[in-house]
């Protein structure tokens, strides 16, 4: 049965179940490291690992989601907006681009490869930019910067390290295996679809629970994050345009980790910052169901 018809359906019915579900949905989301580690490895085994290279339009990613996020943060600073705020929008910029990005931006014909080769050197970026930036910011003296380089590689190491080399392992040693896992690439999809329902019902009981008190905050935040998910979708489409892969460019600045970066406001940040990822990821999945559903295979 040809099940690519459904697709454009996924998105949807796992938010809605994420919104009616969504206590119920984040007592599994410690599943969800899990299935990202499955949805890697299919995803690094699809591709030669050892023909990945930087590109220029990586440069220029990166160089968006350091300027952009740190400049906004001053800006916000500059006008009277408050740390929560500012800090909001320097996490919803900074973040890293999701694990899971291959998922969607190939189904939508973005060359493998290149997304692959950003979701590796975009999540080390952040590795070592995000402690310099979270130290100057000062809200955590204690971590200090060391400590903050560790957590940070521990987490982003622990998530793409185990499944890049599993992948080049049987790449090198036992390719029949990684042609086989190769074949069935697009049991990623679904194991994607599963950790999507999980990772929005945590999410959206995550807004939930920071409600209470702080409706005017997490209005202002809900806001500015629909505003910089088009900023940062649209940047990337038009920066990709130049190197012949626009849909790459779009879902490699656009599509964020929100789980991570939920992870980093709460640790370095104010956590009530973290709302603003929280709505980002309902945003981004909701434009990737659109264009999924208008996407011509």
């Amino acid at each position: 049965m040809n099940t690519a018809r459904f697709r454009p359906y996924v998105l949807p019915v796992a938010i809605v179940l994420g919104l009616l579900l969504h206590r119920w949905c984040a007592m599994f989301s410690g599943a969800v490291p899990y299935l990202i580690f499955c949805i890697l490895l299919l995803s690094f085994s699809a591709v030669d690992l050892r023909k990945l290279k930087l590109r220029p339009l990586d440069l220029w990613l990166m160089l968006f989601q350091i300027v952009v996020s740190t400049g906004s943060y001053l800006l916000v600073r500059l006008i009277g907006g408050s740390d929560v705020i500012a800090e909001g929008v320097l996490i919803g910029v900074l973040c890293p681009v999701a694990s899971s990005v291959a998922v969607i931006s190939c189904m939508l014909g973005a060359n493998r490869a290149t997304v692959t080769t950003y979701t590796i050197v975009g999540n080390l970026m952040v590795a070592v930019v995000a402690p310099i930036v979270f130290t100057l910011i000062g809200h955590h003296p204690e971590l200090g910067l060391w400590r903050g380089f560790l957590m940070m590689f521990t987490k982003i190491g622990s998530t793409l390290a185990l499944p890049f080399f599993v992948a080049l392992a049987l790449q090198l040693w036992w390719p029949r295996a990684n042609a086989v896992l190769g074949k069935v690439n697009i049991l990623s999809f679904y194991l994607w679809a599963i950790a999507l329902l999980f990772t929005l019902g945590q999410t959206i009981d995550y807004i939930f629970l920071h409600g209470e008190g702080n409706w005017h905050n997490i209005g202002i935040l809900g806001g500015l994050s629909l505003i910089f998910c088009v900023i940062q979708f649209g940047a990337g489409r038009y920066i990709g345009k130049h190197y012949g892969n626009h849909i790459g460019g779009g879902q490699l600045l656009g599509q964020k980790n929100s789980a991570f970066g939920i992870w980093m406001a709460n640790t370095f940040l104010s956590p009530l910052a973290s709302v603003f990822l929280a709505f980002y990821s309902i945003y981004q999945n909701i434009f990737n169901a659109w264009q999924m559903a208008h996407h011509k295979n």
